[in-house]
């Protein structure tokens, strides 16, 4: 007689999503929900906690309930409910963790608490049943940039992360900065198909030669000083500037973020010598940074696997996924779990 699949709700609430998904045998994806909230946050240019934590209050229930719906399962089929419960706003994240731990609670299942970025190089290898070990993984989005050791789902080991701005933050503040839309990762992609990569030489923070950290905040201050003068008195040159001068800023800036995270990313996989590069986040959608990582994959013989487009941004496929694993293992968390603003 075959086992009944092990499945698992996932809910997400790290950010500015509120998601849930029900996932069976850590591959198995039955639903997937996502209430996006960048209408609210558009004209900040950036997320607002508040606002975020209000938005996920009045969501939850609907997207848990949608989840459920969508997977054509009750609390009966659940076997536990995970949620990511670190890093990420604390404001944010208690409301899913409280949705959680009252749900496990009341339907008498597991917990398990999920740490938001190990989830995310979970999505990268949702579709691979033959990963070669061992990996390195790129975890690039709004709030992180992070690299990681994957020697298996429960024992990625960080290798380097940002000492400042994440990339992807970066991103969105050179958006405000050439007055473009939010969020800003896809408007610069957008913006700079027209312009010349070549046109402005941006600094390439490396930081120490051997570093696998990262720093862009300044890249971002480049641009600032750019389009402002080192001073910052002058007129913001942005208003004059031509689409033409905006897409040259734009592709300029993007190819010198994707610059640096290949040759981190190339120089950790030499280190521990990977056979593989995952990548994942919100700017692993990026078309440039997933061309120019198959590039340096493919000149060192390494194998590239990268989470697809809907499962990049903040998303509860990749917590429940993860979480079959830590349900394997019998990892569970208690009724005390706590969200974390960092990675513990």
């Amino acid at each position: 007689m075959q086992e009944r699949p092990i499945t698992i709700l996932g809910i997400e609430t790290s950010c500015d999503e509120t998601a849930a998904a029900v996932v069976a045998d850590g591959l198995i994806i039955k639903s997937s929900v996502v209430a996006s909230q960048v209408k609210l946050h558009e004209k900040y240019g950036g997320v607002v906690p508040e606002i975020a934590s209000r938005a996920h209050l009045e969501k939850i229930s609907q997207v848990v309930a949608e989840a459920l719906e969508q997977a054509n399962v009750t609390k009966d089929d659940i076997d536990a409910v995970a949620v990511a419960n670190q890093p990420g706003l604390a404001i944010a994240l208690i409301v899913g963790v409280t949705a959680a731990k009252t749900l496990s609670f009341a339907w008498e299942k597991p917990l398990i608490g999920i740490d938001h970025l190990h989830a995310h190089i979970q999505s990268a290898v949702l579709a691979d049943e033959d990963l070669q070990l061992p990996a390195v993984a790129l975890i690039v989005s709004g709030g992180h940039t992070s690299l990681y050791d994957y020697e298996s789902p429960l024992k990625p080991k960080l290798l380097g992360s940002t000492i400042d701005d994440a990339a992807g933050e970066a991103f969105d503040k050179v958006a405000t900065i050439l007055k473009l839309s939010y969020p800003g990762g896809p408007a610069i992609e957008k913006t700079a198909q027209n312009g010349n990569p070549k046109a402005i030489k941006f600094p390439h923070t490396m930081l120490d030669k051997n570093s696998l950290d990262f720093s862009f905040s300044g890249i971002k201050t480049a641009v600032l000083y750019y389009c402002r003068g080192q001073d910052m008195k002058g007129e913001n040159k942005v208003d004059s500037m031509s689409p033409q001068q905006i897409a040259d800023i734009a592709a300029s800036f993007q190819k010198t973020v994707v610059d640096v995270l290949v040759k981190k990313t190339k120089l950790a996989a030499e280190k521990i010598g990977a056979k593989t590069v995952l990548l994942g986040g919100g700017v692993a959608a990026n078309t440039l940074l997933r061309t120019a990582l198959e590039q340096m994959c493919n000149a060192t013989s390494r194998k590239l696997l990268v989470a697809p487009k809907r499962y990049c941004t903040d998303n509860a496929v990749m917590v429940a996924s993860l979480a079959y694993y830590k349900f394997k293992a019998g990892l569970f968390a208690d009724l005390t779990l706590e969200p974390k603003a960092y990675s513990q």
